[in-house]
């Protein structure tokens, strides 16, 4: 074995062996931040280096495993070579800053978040302005980077005096060696980084033995892939079975009947007739209420959906849950308040759950999923492919996925205008259509969630449809308005019209950003039912959010239902006005004008909301709104790590 360290390896094994002593070094630092605030047994110290230095040799072997690649292909007589030579001692140089300034990184998140890297670092990706302006108004940032740099330069220079890259481009290492050494580290990295969870650390009830078990650099990478926040962990919690209770009392409407036990699972009763229209959502990329006219504005950007709202079921004051696309998709599909983290639409094992669409199946439709783009994004084909929607979309990037729907791919006929996001709203529209009537001829219902992408930046489509140039916000706002207005006189000629109700409804505003953590005004959504046979026109002018659309909808149409839905009938005479808000980390809970902000650290703030001036005034809620904007958080994070919002 002792060969390995006068081989070409030498560098790697000492990287490796850098790697693991800085790391328990970091880790012994955090230990002693941690020590008069955690009561440590000496079985849980000893658990704490143990699978401490378990993960840091597997992140090594990750880290590495490139470099070992690179080890194994190279011949002796390029290996030797001086530009092999300032190759290896720039990226060793480099590597060196990056785990430095991780390693730095790890202690400055510790402080404020007593925590391994989680989403929330994943997060600061997100927000990198704030982010290095707040570094750098924080710690003197140049003398920082100066000690690392200092830092960097002492390791090379031990690494020089020990000879380790002397005997590593000197020393002649055979290639029945290189595979020997090479093919055990990548396949050991590989199964690694498939087998070993990070949450294997997490076996006892103290959370800081927990944190300092795990590795900073794989936690960041796993919080990555698994987009969450753990609730329990890092936000306020109240007794699970009184959350549940809270749950129930808000969700017991008129004609509905729970089942027993910690769950909402409840049995809805409609009326004695039942109307089943066909149902055509378009869920439009981005549209906030400020752009009609209903809310004020007066660029006359939407004149056909101002129109149509007057001729609809509108929901005049309703609220995205989030501020991207896959969180509306959450909302409108599984009814459900945002959770820490990212959309269940982008997380693990988010397939077979109980959906809008499961709904609609068990009443004989076909749930269909259009998207213009490309569905790998975002994860939104996996989700629908697997939550029993057939997909439609345009599919320029083939990947190896299976779905438990069918999947049929946009044709280049089919398309006149496309740009990076997808094609055009009025193409869309068309291949929707086409869809419709091909189902109409086989007597089929369909369930259609349509996502529209023209409203989006680079806010162009096709030239000669309206009076705007593109290349505006505004301008994409006016054409997506002259696009449905197109698809609903076409579709009104179609003999299934008479029998399809069109939804109009946001994935979310246009901007989220404001003068307060969570701007509510931000927040605000058209949404309107249209062709609904035998209602006139309503203005909803109740607080609402997107994840009572469907339940209201049902309502309108006298169905019987099984609901595992947070979403509720708001035309109930029980119904109290609530929203559901989310970022990636903190959760809202607006009541009439209470409002309730939840936020990592257990950190609970309450205001008073004014609607009219936007502004959050500081103010103690009663116990009562705040542990029901706990429990409605709490327990929807609870029924899906726990599997329980799969079909059963």
């Amino acid at each position: 074995m002792s060969h390995i360290f006068k081989s070409r390896y030498s560098i790697l094994i000492g990287f490796i062996i850098y790697f693991i002593t800085f790391s328990f070094i970091i880790r012994t630092i955090l230990f002693v931040l941690s020590f008069p605030h955690a009561d440590f047994t000496f079985l849980e110290i000893c658990r704490c280096y143990l699978f401490g230095f378990f993960f840091d040799f597997g992140t090594a072997l990750i880290i590495t495993s490139f470099y070992a690649l690179y080890l194994l292909i190279f011949p002796d007589r390029l290996y030797h070579t001086k530009w092999n030579k300032v190759i290896t001692f720039s990226a060793f140089f480099l590597f060196l800053l990056l785990t430095l300034f991780s390693f730095f990184a790890e202690i400055t998140f510790w402080q404020e978040f007593e925590s391994r890297f989680n989403f929330i670092a994943v997060d600061y990706l997100i927000y990198t302005y704030e982010v290095i302006h707040n570094i750098n108004e924080s710690y003197p940032l140049p003398y920082l980077i100066s000690i690392m740099v200092i830092i960097a330069l002492i390791i090379t220079y031990i690494f020089s005096r020990l000879k380790i890259f002397k005997l590593s481009f000197e020393g002649i290492t055979p290639l029945k060696s290189r595979l020997i050494y090479t093919v055990p580290l990548i396949l050991t990295a590989i199964l690694f980084s498939l087998v070993v969870k990070n949450s294997a650390t997490e076996r006892g009830n103290n959370r800081y033995a927990n944190e300092l078990s795990k590795a900073g650099i794989y936690s960041f990478f796993a919080a990555f892939k698994n987009n969450e926040l753990n609730y329990h962990e890092f936000y306020k919690l109240i007794d699970n079975k009184n959350a549940f209770t809270i749950i129930r009392n808000q969700l017991a409407q008129k004609g509905v009947s729970f089942e027993k036990g910690l769950t909402i699972s409840r049995e809805i009763k409609g009326a004695k007739s039942i109307y089943q229209p066909n149902v055509i959502m378009i869920t439009v990329e981005s549209l906030s209420a400020e752009f009609l006219a209903h809310y004020g504005n007066t660029q006359k950007l939407t004149p056909y959906l101002d129109t149509i709202a007057n001729k609809s079921v509108f929901f005049s004051d309703m609220y995205a849950t989030g501020t991207r696309t896959v969180r509306g998709m959450e909302a409108l599909t599984l009814s459900i308040p945002p959770t820490p983290g990212s959309s269940i639409v982008r997380r693990n094992d988010n397939e077979n759950l109980f959906t809008v669409g499961h709904v609609f199946k068990e009443k004989g439709y076909i749930n269909t999923f259009f998207y213009g783009g490309d569905g790998y994004f975002d994860n939104m084909n996996h989700f629908f492919g697997n939550n029993g929607y057939n997909i439609v979309d345009r599919g320029r990037k083939l990947l190896d996925e299976t779905y438990q729907g069918s999947r049929k791919l946009i044709a280049d006929q089919d398309v006149t205008f496309e740009n990076a996001w997808g094609i055009c709203d009025e193409d869309i529209f068309n291949v929707v259509m086409k869809d419709a009537d091909e189902k109409y001829k086989h007597q089929q219902l369909f369930n259609d969630f349509v996502m529209t992408t023209s409203n989006h930046r680079p806010f162009t489509f096709p030239a000669n449809k309206i009076n705007f140039p593109s290349g505006t916000r505004e301008a994409a706002v006016r054409y997506t308005d002259y696009a449905i207005g197109k698809f609903i006189e076409q579709i009104k000629t179609k003999p299934y019209f008479k029998n399809t109700i069109i939804i109009i409804v946001a994935d979310h505003c246009a901007s989220s950003a404001g003068k307060n953590e969570v701007d509510i005004s931000k927040y605000q959504i058209p949404c309107m039912i249209f062709n609904l046979k035998n209602q006139p026109a309503m203005n909803i002018s109740k607080m609402t959010s997107q994840i009572d659309l469907f339940p209201t909808l049902w309502h309108l149409l006298g169905w019987n239902y099984t609901s595992e839905f947070y979403g509720q009938n708001v035309l109930d005479d029980h119904y109290q006005s609530r929203v559901f808000l989310g970022t990636y980390q903190k959760l809202a809970y607006l009541k009439g004008d209470s409002l309730l902000l939840l936020s990592p650290h257990r950190k609970v703030d309450t205001y008073l909301y004014n609607k009219s001036k936007n502004i959050q005034i500081p103010h103690q809620l009663s116990k009562k709104v705040v542990n029901e904007g706990i429990a409605n958080y709490q327990t929807a994070f609870d029924l899906f790590k726990d599997g329980k919002l799969k079909l059963k």
